[in-house]
């Protein structure tokens, strides 16, 4: 899509379902990486907003992509829990962005959160825990 705010890059993730699930873009900031994401006419449900499933799977992008980009090299991940808190609906159209913080990382183990905005709007809150699969 050429609607798509500057700065962010294409992820070109090579998992087939992430394609599916996007397309997902990326921007480095100094604070970490922004996942973006266009709600498109397949991400939509019956009642026209963003499924749950491509929130909490933006979720998940922008928990683990933060804490696999932590380390040179990438640091291999699986996500043991994941919580996520709905607070506002994307609509068709909307353009998300999701960050997220690494609250401790140890040797097995981290914990992380994030949120996902559309524009000043508060869509969803996240936590989750990852093994790190060094």
């Amino acid at each position: 899509m050429s609607d798509i705010p500057a700065g962010f890059e294409p992820a070109r993730f090579s998992l087939d379902f992430l394609d599916q699930a996007g397309p997902h873009y990326l921007k480095k900031t100094d604070s970490g990486i922004i996942v973006g994401i266009r709600i498109r006419p397949e991400h939509v449900n019956y009642i026209q907003v963003a499924h749950g499933g491509v929130l909490t799977t933006l979720a998940d992008v922008a928990l683990s992509i933060q804490l696999h980009r932590s380390e040179t090299p990438p640091l291999p991940v699986a996500t043991i829990s994941l919580t996520t808190n709905f607070l506002s609906g994307a609509k068709l159209g909307d353009w998300l962005e999701a960050t997220a913080r690494i609250d401790r990382k140890g040797k097995r183990t981290a914990y992380t959160n994030g949120e996902i905005r559309c524009g000043d709007t508060l869509v969803m809150t996240m936590s989750g825990v990852f093994a790190l699969l060094r």
